[in-house]
């Protein structure tokens, strides 16, 4: 597909700018003020079009894959996001998870992105999969599911290695791999369950585990109530939100807008429902007047183009 990089970056970076400003805010809050269009200021005061940490390592790693896959490269890109504001929308930090933070500190004193991610039960946030999106691009052609899941599993594990996080990461990769290849809704979502259940199965993985994975892959998570859908940074509730969104709205402005008014982490849920709509509509789809607000735009966008020229050589 023709500029699904570019559809699928920019969808990340523009439902991440909408979801600073009310970033905290309950759902309840936003059922009375919803947000309709950019804001700004807001919980971090930042101006319009300001996105965070979820693009910034979404735009560290995809910059690092045009060179090709490098694993420590990805991890010195994002101390230099930490350390020296690289890729940041105003050339500094505002927002970083403590697991995110936690693991880059061992980056710092030297440890390997092999090993520098936190493994606990307790460190499942949503940090890796906020920014695990570009991989899809870069997999896209990967036949051997075990290399593609061991390629997800340790970029996640920079920072986030929980077997959780990184199944997360994996399902949702699959998923974005199933739309880029031009998939309808439903086909991607039956054939990611399929591949994602199959897998499991095949290695082993531990049955607890997988089970708590059951109301995306067993079931289908578009039927259930909003009441049921978390907007927390827990990773299993960002996954689900995220598809929830996706599959439920008939458009990338409907998909994002319904994520970010789920409240709570609304910039993390708006840049992974964001990162799928954007690929699945298309960047002409994703509303020009948002993009238009998004800060360093044209830097995005070059990186973008230099992406695709590595990863879709043939495209005119």
């Amino acid at each position: 597909m023709k500029n699904s990089i570019k559809a699928g970056i920019f969808g990340v970076c523009v439902g991440d700018a909408l979801g600073v400003p009310v970033e905290f805010n309950k759902r309840e809050t936003l059922k009375t003020f919803p947000v309709e269009d950019m804001r700004e200021f807001g919980s971090w005061n930042q101006p319009k079009g300001t996105w965070s940490d979820d693009s910034s390592l979404t735009l560290c790693l995809a910059e690092v894959l045009i060179k090709g896959y490098d694993l420590e490269k990805i991890g010195e890109s994002f101390v230099k996001w930490n350390k020296y504001g690289h890729w940041t929308a105003h050339g500094r930090l505002f927002d970083i998870g403590g697991t995110t933070r936690h693991s880059i500190a061992r980056l710092i004193k030297g440890e390997s992105a092999k090993f520098s991610g936190n493994i606990f039960e307790e460190d499942n946030g949503n940090g890796s999969l906020m920014r695990i999106l570009p991989l899809a691009f870069y997999l896209k052609d990967e036949e051997n599911i075990e290399e593609l899941y061991q390629t997800v599993k340790e970029v996640s594990s920079i920072t986030h290695g929980h077997f959780r996080s990184v199944f997360a990461c994996f399902i949702y990769v699959i998923f974005a791999i199933e739309l880029i290849k031009g998939k309808n809704k439903t086909e991607a979502y039956a054939d990611t369950q399929k591949t994602a259940l199959k897998f499991a199965e095949e290695q082993g993985f531990n049955p607890k585990e997988i089970q708590l994975f059951d109301r995306v892959l067993k079931n289908d998570i578009s039927k259930y109530d909003e009441e049921t859908i978390s907007s927390s940074g827990y990773v299993l509730s960002s996954l689900e939100a995220s598809l929830w969104c996706f599959l439920t709205t008939e458009s990338y402005f409907e998909a994002v807008l319904k994520a970010v008014n789920l409240g709570d982490d609304t910039d993390t849920t708006g840049a992974i429902t964001g990162g799928i709509s954007g690929i699945y509509y298309g960047f002409e789809n994703i509303p020009q007047e948002w993009v238009s607000h998004l800060v360093r735009r044209e830097d995005i966008e070059n990186m973008c183009i230099k992406l695709e020229n590595k990863l879709f050589p043939n495209h005119e």
